[in-house]
């Protein structure tokens, strides 16, 4: 008797334990602007959708790698990260060495800062316009390129479900979310 009470008091503990982790790891997914999790899902039809397929180490830090496919016949992949400081930076193993700051969560309202610091043609100066507890939306300029200088694009992210567009399914750690 002993012996069963022993085992179903272990079991109990991990069960409690794995549950507090489930709960660590959603409290991370809604505290996120981008949360990062494989099997997450921006979903606007068929032939439209990015999807985190696998992560993989670019020096020796985790990155998530992601899979879109637009239009239906065009397709990428990109590897992002959220560091220490709340940056989401974006990187690719067949060049570790260059890194790109898409985002700086931790950014106040008319803040600057560059993506690449290069002064290159893929350096964009970026503003933070937009925040609150919930939004955040960035203005990237591309002020070194010679055709796209003059022509700033938005990205706007929603707190726990990343890029705020026009999608058909959000789905963020297992949860579906739909329009």
């Amino acid at each position: 008797m002993k012996k069963i009470s022993t085992s179903l008091s272990l079991i109990l503990a991990g069960l409690f334990l794995f549950s507090c982790q489930e709960s660590k790891k959603q409290d991370l997914a809604a505290d996120s602007f981008l949360p990062m999790q494989i099997g997450n899902l921006w979903y606007m039809n068929n032939m439209s959708y990015t999807e985190i397929k696998d992560t993989v180490r670019i020096n020796k830090k985790l990155f998530y790698k992601f899979y879109s496919l637009v239009g239906g016949d065009a397709s990428s992949t990109f590897y992002l990260r959220i560091d220490e400081n709340n940056k989401l930076i974006e990187s690719y193993p067949d060049d570790p060495t260059k890194t790109y700051i898409r985002a700086d969560f931790n950014a106040k309202i008319g803040e600057k800062f560059f993506t690449t610091g290069e002064k290159d043609e893929n350096d964009n100066q970026v503003t933070v316009v937009q925040k609150s507890d919930n939004e955040m939306t960035f203005f990237f300029d591309p002020v070194y390129h010679p055709n796209l200088k003059g022509h700033p694009s938005e990205v706007k992210y929603i707190k726990g479900k990343g890029w705020a567009e026009k999608y058909q399914k959000v789905k963020i750690d297992g949860v579906v979310y739909q329009d």
